[in-house]
């Protein structure tokens, strides 16, 4: 009862304002922040508190490089943010990237694993009356010679699609969504949206670089548009801390 209590007690003093609310990111190197070695390289969740109001939104990034779902638990990176938990606060959970590489043990979660693992999050993230959002993985650039853009994602992006219909959770479609945009860019002009560097261009990378995978900060921004155009549509709670003018 006191628990409870409590829970509901910090919810009404959030909503007054006078604690943040605190968005969790959970995932992999699409969305993590990155070192300054790594730079220009840009995970999308980086770009996500621009577009909110810093005195009611917090925005607390875990998501790191090379993580899958299984390594993240094995790591303790998801138990972490669970005891972080407060009432109130959201979990956005992406992964994929890494689950489906099957020649790595450490890191390998065949679909129903996967789904498992997500399904624990979303029910751990409920017992703290906090608030999941399962987001699809980021599409990587793959454009055949015909300018048409293919998956490398296989049977993931479902997985969490089912499984957000199935409980109920609200789905941030970043792979659908992503796609779109990488089509509207062509094959050609979607280059920006990546880690994708001339040799010589940057010190960072003398030898040049094509990575089709990991974001520019352009394609970071992008990625971040697409996840705030869906918490208007999903979340309005959060969605009211938003700024007015978008993030440049």
């Amino acid at each position: 009862m006191r628990s409870w209590l409590a829970a509901l007690s910090l919810v009404a003093v959030r909503a007054f304002g006078a604690d943040p609310t605190v968005i969790y990111l959970a995932g992999d190197s699409t969305m993590a922040e990155k070192t300054a070695e790594m730079r220009p390289e840009t995970g999308w969740g980086e770009k996500l508190s621009k577009f909110f109001d810093a005195s009611s939104v917090r925005v607390d990034n875990r998501a790191m490089n090379g993580r899958s779902t299984r390594s993240f638990i094995a790591e303790g990176r998801w138990s972490a943010i669970v005891e972080s938990l407060h009432a109130g606060d959201y979990v956005f959970i992406q992964f994929g990237h890494n689950d489906s590489k099957i020649d790595k043990k450490d890191l390998y979660a065949a679909p129903d694993e996967y789904g498992r693992n997500l399904a624990n999050f979303v029910a751990q993230v409920r017992a703290h009356q906090a608030k999941p959002v399962l987001l699809t993985p980021v599409m990587r650039r793959r454009f055949d010679e015909k300018g048409e853009l293919h998956d490398s994602h296989g049977a993931y992006p479902d997985v969490v699609r089912k499984l957000a219909a199935a409980q109920a959770v609200p789905l941030i479609d970043m792979h659908r969504d992503s796609a779109r945009v990488l089509r509207e860019y062509g094959a050609e002009g979607s280059k920006k949206l990546f880690l994708i560097l001339a040799p010589g261009v940057d010190p960072h990378y003398r030898k040049g670089i094509e990575d089709n995978t990991h974001f520019s900060p352009l394609g970071a921004q992008e990625m971040a548009a697409i996840a705030v155009d869906a918490i208007r549509e999903l979340l309005p709670d959060l969605a009211a801390h938003l700024k007015k003018k978008p993030a440049p």
